[in-house]
């Protein structure tokens, strides 16, 4: 399979992928490593079940469990938008028996926190990027617009008027709504929430004016009319909602922001356990079952080398501190 070089930008960090194929170096000292693993892997996801991260890792860790010998077991520990997660596997030993399952929140950390804890780049070591998907810009149905220039249009007619919800001061949805507020040039009052769910009723009680939300949180609230999506977040329209435009052809073109989902392992952990697990994530992320439950969700199984995706990290944490600068998010 050739490879595609794909923007997944915040602002316009890019990094060559390989959608659901091999990663391109993992032939080279991706074999067995003798002796691993000789006891089962723990995958932290930072955040309570049911996210992406999550999602995909306990579609991923049967599979590795069949091909490894070993268990591999999720384990969510949630807190801090990622960041107690995220301290738990910095501080693990690197020996490749603790691994992240993460999203975008590990690049955002050192932007939205003073003291993380752990830089995502200098403590972790990148095993391979995993899947991306959409969000989707939701606004009420009391909200009499029908496409992204509505939207803009009247926050410009009303300027500190509209608000935008999110699921949490320096969150993903929160970044993905000041991009497009930055973009789309219009000046609108966040109002935070304590995750997804309260940030999707508020929406859909009329309190907020739109909200970027991930697909598999609002899908069934899309479907069922209680949410009108304006636009997806992605380069090109979902293969599950191909009705729904996306942002950049919407009027404001070059606009794009993922969710994607990515694993990774401690700084020093062997090259050559990396490089397996790597190796053994690509294949998952290519079988035929692994794509179709994905797809049938709105996720693309996206894999990468890790030396692919430490430099995408790099080019996030980058991206999203310029972000935080130009929106005003301090961090705490």
């Amino acid at each position: 399979m050739s490879m595609r070089c794909t923007s997944y930008a915040v602002f316009s960090a890019a990094v060559c992928l390989l959608p659901g194929g091999p990663a391109a170096s993992s032939a080279q000292g991706a074999g067995p490593v003798a002796g691993y693993p000789s006891r089962p892997i723990r995958v932290v996801v930072p955040f309570t079940p049911g996210g992406q991260p999550d999602i995909v890792a306990r579609l991923i860790g049967p599979k590795l469990t069949e091909s490894l010998g070993q268990q591999v077991v999720v384990d969510n520990r949630p807190g801090a938008g990622g960041v107690v997660g995220g301290r738990i596997v910095a501080g693990s030993t690197p020996d490749g028996y603790t691994l992240l399952s993460v999203s975008a929140a590990h690049a955002i950390a050192p932007a939205t926190r003073a003291n993380p804890g752990y830089h995502p780049v200098k403590d972790f070591a990148g095993v391979s990027m995993t899947a991306n998907a959409a969000y989707y810009l939701v606004v009420p149905n009391s909200l009499e617009i029908r496409t992204v220039k509505d939207l803009i249009a009247l926050a410009k007619a009303k300027p500190g008027q509209l608000n935008f919800t999110s699921a949490g001061t320096g969150s993903a949805t929160h970044f993905g709504a000041e991009l497009f507020k930055f973009t789309a040039g219009v000046d609108m009052v966040h109002v935070p929430h304590r995750g997804i769910p309260e940030a999707l009723t508020d929406t859909v009680a009329g309190r907020a004016h739109f909200f970027m939300a991930p697909f598999g949180s609002s899908i069934g609230l899309i479907r069922d009319g209680r949410l009108r999506a304006l636009a997806v977040s992605t380069v090109q329209r979902s293969r599950v909602t191909p009705d729904i435009p996306t942002i950049a052809e919407s009027g404001l073109p070059g606009f794009r922001y993922d969710s994607w989902a990515a694993w990774y392992a401690p700084a020093k952990t062997p090259r050559a356990i990396i490089n397996q697990l790597n190796h053994e994530i690509a294949r998952v992320l290519k079988l035929p079952d692994t794509e179709q439950r994905l797809h049938a969700i709105g996720i693309e199984p996206v894999s990468s080398t890790p030396q692919q995706l430490d430099k995408f990290t790099a080019e996030q944490v980058a991206a999203a501190a310029e972000l935080a600068r130009k929106a005003g998010i301090k961090p705490e």
